[in-house]
């Protein structure tokens, strides 16, 4: 196949896989159901092929699963497994930003990183934070989280990360929208970007075991937004996947 034609196959791919995973998150497709690629072709109106390579990619990413009789199920998660993708993620961050400390971050990564703090800074001054200002948030805080990473020049770690904020619900602003509505949506914010300004902190100052303590810290932040997530919030995209201990009503849940 040309090398155009095998790009442009590699572009509607990814577009199908952006919109199933808008579907499974929004609830259009429900979680435990069947997907197979000809329902699947029928419904987006696309060739097998992009179908099949989003379906893959999906399951990569955790949010379907293979059948043995064919086709792919969607994922049912218990509060437990997103739990320990966040503390997984805070766990691989922390260690990021100790290494940073104590073999020293590069220079124009750590101003990169000081920039989008105050960035930040500049969003949570606002007193009441509108969906744009909520949504530059978010785009910001996931900048952050990368350049953790990158502070800690280790080309593994910084794989590591990719991965596990792949993971479903795992990524840094995964569930910061249970904030958006709520009257302490910017204090919780704040609360964080200090949390932020204390990794960077720590890391300049070359101290390497304040910096992975508080950064395992901040993680906890997500974990309390998990928990009134799935108690308080149904309407967040891909709540409905998650479901509390003894919720006898999961089918097809694999951990």
């Amino acid at each position: 196949m040309p090398r155009d034609m095998l790009e442009e196959a590699g572009s509607q791919a990814v577009k199908v896989q952006l919109r199933l995973r808008e579907m499974i998150l929004a609830g259009e497709l429900t979680a435990g159901s069947r997907i197979t690629e000809l329902a699947m072709v029928e419904k987006l109106k696309v060739s097998r092929t992009p179908i099949r390579a989003a379906l893959i990619r999906l399951e990569q990413e955790g949010l379907l699963q293979q059948m043995p009789s064919g086709g792919f199920s969607i994922r049912q998660f218990s509060e437990a497994d997103v739990a320990d993708a966040i503390e997984l993620r805070g766990t691989i961050e922390g260690l990021a930003a100790r290494l940073a400390a104590e073999r020293g971050a590069p220079s124009e990564v750590l101003t990169q990183a000081h920039q989008c703090l105050d960035e930040i800074d500049q969003v949570l001054n606002q007193s009441v934070l509108n969906e744009e200002a909520f949504s530059t948030y978010v785009r910001l805080n996931a900048q952050f989280h990368a350049l953790l990473g990158t502070l800690s020049a280790s080309s593994v770690l910084q794989r590591e990360l990719e991965r596990v904020a792949g993971l479903p619900f795992a990524s840094p602003s995964g569930f910061v929208g249970v904030q958006a509505n709520t009257s302490k949506a910017r204090d919780m914010l704040i609360v964080g970007q200090d949390q932020h300004r204390q990794v960077l902190e720590a890391i300049t100052n070359r101290e390497g075991a304040r910096a992975e303590s508080v950064t395992r810290e901040h993680s906890r932040l997500a974990q309390r937004n998990l928990r009134d997530a799935v108690r308080h919030t149904p309407q967040l995209p891909g709540v409905h996947l998650i479901f509390l201990k003894g919720d006898s009503s999961c089918k097809n849940v694999t951990s």
